[in-house]
């Protein structure tokens, strides 16, 4: 039984996978995702592409909000700027993928540090209600400003091609997406090794002694705001060029909320919490239009109630995981492991 993880030296202290246990299913986890693709159907490898960009979007919110202490209500629409942005490059300047994916995140950055400007001086409730005026105001542009967007019609992009293989199946794209979200999330842990992760931490747990300590408020809110919107951005580019069209329905208000619920339930400041929540609230929606499919035999007008449903599930799990389980589905897991890792004793 193993009773604690002690360290000797720093560089073992630094480790991100701390003990062999832990590499080794990290081995076999990555083995699992790589032969995944060849025994899943169309529709399996569909959701997988999905589930990958919830996965990158969820990662970026919950530096700004898990870890840095931001509250944001207008993930949404930096995930739109960075569609919006390689739908532009890749039809009007006929850039290829690699160079689209960059650039949607430096853009989405660039317009998420502006919002994040008011940053120093409102916190909580006002950054939230700021936060939200943004979602409003892009939500406005993606629908008005048509000679750049294509207004509700939006913009239908050509298959994206990477070394001269063009990604026009949820078979090939699943490679894309699959090697964004191992960076993302690889950085994403990094991130919080770093000084700059650690003022985050300090910022959002007492920003007043983060100050008085010499961390540069403003700076860190700035950054913090930055990269989750260059992150956000990289999943705003995946998801236009998976679903190869993209309009403003696909960055509502709602969309900003299934992001925070997916933080929520996951478990605020945890990247596996994002990586949870994602998961579970992306597949969530299926399982309901698959019950309401099934109900449809008897009710016709089942299927009508999906989208009202959906909403009121989210706001039903946000509501239960703060209550219940504030800590979300890492901590579940968590207690799941030392449970069994400490079986037969108890603790």
């Amino acid at each position: 039984m193993r009773i604690g993880d002690f360290k000797e030296t720093y560089t073992s202290d630094e480790a991100v996978f701390r003990t062999p246990t832990v590499r080794f299913w990290i081995g076999v986890l990555l083995g699992a995702l790589l032969i995944f693709p060849f025994i899943a159907g169309d529709y399996l490898l569909y959701m997988a592409n999905l589930v990958g960009v919830a996965i990158v979007a969820a990662v970026g919110l919950n530096i700004l909000t898990g870890f840095a202490g931001q509250i944001s209500l207008g993930h949404a629409a930096f995930v739109g700027i960075g569609g919006y942005t390689a739908a532009i490059l890749a039809t009007r300047l006929d850039l290829p993928f690699l160079l689209c994916l960059p650039l949607s995140g430096i853009s989405a950055a660039f317009f998420g540090m502006i919002v994040g400007g008011p940053s120093m001086r409102m916190k909580g409730l006002y950054l939230c209600i700021a936060t939200l005026a943004a979602q409003v105001i892009f939500e406005f542009v993606f629908v008005h400003w048509e000679s750049m967007t294509g207004g509700i019609r939006g913009i239908n992009l050509p298959s994206p091609t990477v070394f001269g293989i063009a990604l026009d199946n949820e078979f090939k794209f699943y490679f894309v997406t699959l090697s964004v979200v191992i960076i993302t999330v690889t950085a994403a842990r990094n991130i919080f090794r770093t000084r700059v992760g650690r003022a985050f931490i300090a910022i959002r747990d007492r920003d007043i002694s983060a100050e008085l300590m010499g961390i540069n408020l403003f700076k860190y809110k700035m950054y913090a705001f930055g990269v989750s919107s260059f992150i956000a951005g990289i999943a705003g580019c995946l998801w236009v060029n998976f679903l190869k069209t993209v309009t403003p329905e696909h960055f509502p208000l709602i969309e900003s909320i299934r992001y925070l619920a997916m933080i929520i339930v996951g478990g605020l400041g945890s990247v596996l919490g994002a990586i949870y929540g994602a998961v579970f609230m992306t597949l969530v929606p299926e399982l309901l239009k698959n019950l309401l499919g099934l109900l449809a035999h008897q009710f016709p007008t089942a299927m009508s109630y999906l989208f009202p449903m959906q909403e009121v599930v989210f706001g039903l799990l946000i509501v239960v995981f703060l209550v219940l389980e504030p800590h979300g589905l890492a901590e579940i897991w968590r207690r799941v492991k030392d449970y069994f890792r400490l079986w037969p004793f108890q603790h």
